[in-house]
């Protein structure tokens, strides 16, 4: 059914304006002011409300396991969570451990989203071992449409590579123009600080990031940038937390280094402080890298708003009180995550845009645009122009509300940002013309997502 939106504040990453936008055959048609509607179309009237782009996260994990149990989140749960948050595109992390077969567990990983997602999706394909079988089975799975890697400078002997492998998976990256996704810490230090406090009976969530420090975050994101200089291949930070993380990656793009930065919602809002609560509340808040002290939240506003931080993504990992439970008696065995997918939208418009941090083609640009450019979706994503997909959120800023687990969609029986007041949510949400989203309800079609084929980038 064609879709008219009219009277809308239209805004993207680089214009504002008022007007309608026309839909057909699940792609924008037509955009202009007192546009005509064909017979039987859907016409929304968007007077008084923003209308953008649909958000794009580059960073969640939905089926994932990890430290001996799985995330909560199925496609189903993550797909309508994410649509109510105003994100009608994610890209999730295909995780086989160390010992698992790389194409099969990507193979896997599709087979979980697919027929299962009421949004669209696409993939980072995870390199958690390197050889030349390996390499066979990356260059199929580029040539499927996931043009992303993804590497850990951490979780040794899990998802952890050497850096003879870090180096021939940039290789192949540089070669097939693909982009590699990093976290970035230093794996050896973090085992040795882990090992050395629980020795000394620190046991508690306070002690996670004692034992990945600023220090150690830094040194594996400047360790990350000399590998990207020295084979040419184009990097992306997954969730830098902090400003020693953020001035190792700046450097390097300065002398000329191919580094982008992503940070997550979390460290933009969160302290350590969250962590360090007693039991279960502290264990709630334990990620990697752990938040870490406010300081860095000023530095990270600061960058986000200058562009020097591409992306805003949340790392999505949702495990319930059950599961954090596990590591009542050690930190490190607290599954690792908070999720944020259905709030990204929201608590950055509201601790960004109202607060006056960021404006609002930033707000675009940082949760839609730029992820959509660096990882091979626009204009195909990330856009409001003819011949782009009909993803639009028509954003309501006179809403006012409050985060939390009662009434998230997330399947998790927590929420990491609970009691956060919030200012405007989306009203409608479509994925490619189709209605899903209505006033914070999903009113759509569950299985709408579709498998988002990515050509490389050539960078």
């Amino acid at each position: 059914m064609p879709l008219l939106i009219k009277n809308g504040e239209i805004v993207t990453a680089d214009s504002r304006w008022h007007g309608d936008i026309y839909v057909e055959d699940e792609t924008i048609a037509r955009l202009g002011q007192n546009l005509d509607a064909a017979p039987g179309a859907e016409v929304i009237d968007a007077a008084g409300k923003l209308v953008f782009p649909g958000f794009i996260d580059p960073h969640v994990h939905i089926y994932l396991p990890f430290m001996a149990t799985f995330a909560k989140d199925t496609h189903a749960t993550g797909s309508v969570a994410a649509l109510i948050g105003g994100t009608t595109t994610f890209i999730e992390m295909c995780c086989p451990s160390r010992g698992e077969d790389a194409l099969a567990g990507y193979l896997l990983w599709k087979s979980k989203a697919d027929g299962n997602s009421a949004c669209d999706y696409a993939f980072h394909m995870s390199v958690t071992r390197f050889d030349r079988q390996t390499q066979g089975q990356l260059r199929k799975i580029v040539a499927d449409g996931t043009a992303s890697f993804k590497v850990f400078l951490a979780y040794k002997n899990f998802f952890g590579i050497d850096d003879g492998e870090l180096y021939e998976v940039l290789a192949l990256a540089r070669e097939l123009g693909v982009i590699v996704t990093a976290h970035c810490e230093n794996a050896d230090l973090v085992a040795q600080l882990q090992q050395s406090l629980l020795a000394q009976g620190k046991t508690g969530p306070e002690w996670h990031e004692p034992s990945r420090p600023e220090s150690v975050e830094a040194e594996g994101t400047n360790h990350f940038a000399s590998f990207l200089e020295i084979t040419g291949a184009a990097g992306y930070v997954v969730h830098l937390s902090c400003a020693g993380a953020l001035d190792a990656a700046l450097r390097a793009r300065r002398r000329g280094v191919k580094i982008h930065v992503e940070s997550v919602l979390p460290h933009f809002l969160l302290d350590k402080s969250y962590a360090e609560r007693p039991g279960v509340e502290g264990m709630k808040h334990v990620m990697s890298p752990p938040l870490r002290d406010k300081r860095n939240q000023a530095v990270l506003w600061d960058a986000l708003a200058a562009g020097s931080i591409d992306t805003v993504g949340t790392d999505h990992c949702p495990f319930d009180i059950e599961q954090k439970l596990l590591g009542k008696d050690a930190f490190t065995q607290i599954p690792n995550g908070i999720p944020g997918l259905e709030e990204r939208v929201n608590l950055l418009y509201t601790y960004g845009v109202k607060a006056g941090r960021i404006n609002l083609h930033r707000f675009v640009d940082a949760a839609s645009t730029r992820a959509a450019k660096l990882f091979g979706l626009f204009p195909r994503k990330g856009a409001i122009a003819v011949g782009a997909d009909a993803d639009l959120v028509i954003y309501d800023p006179a809403y006012r509300g409050t985060v939390s687990a009662a009434t998230q969609h997330t399947n998790n029986n927590y929420n990491g940002f609970e009691g956060v007041p919030i200012e405007g949510r989306p009203s409608v949400v479509t994925v490619r013309g189709r209605v899903q989203v209505k006033d914070g309800v999903f009113v759509g079609d569950k299985s709408r997502g579709c498998f988002l084929k990515r050509n490389p980038s050539f960078f």
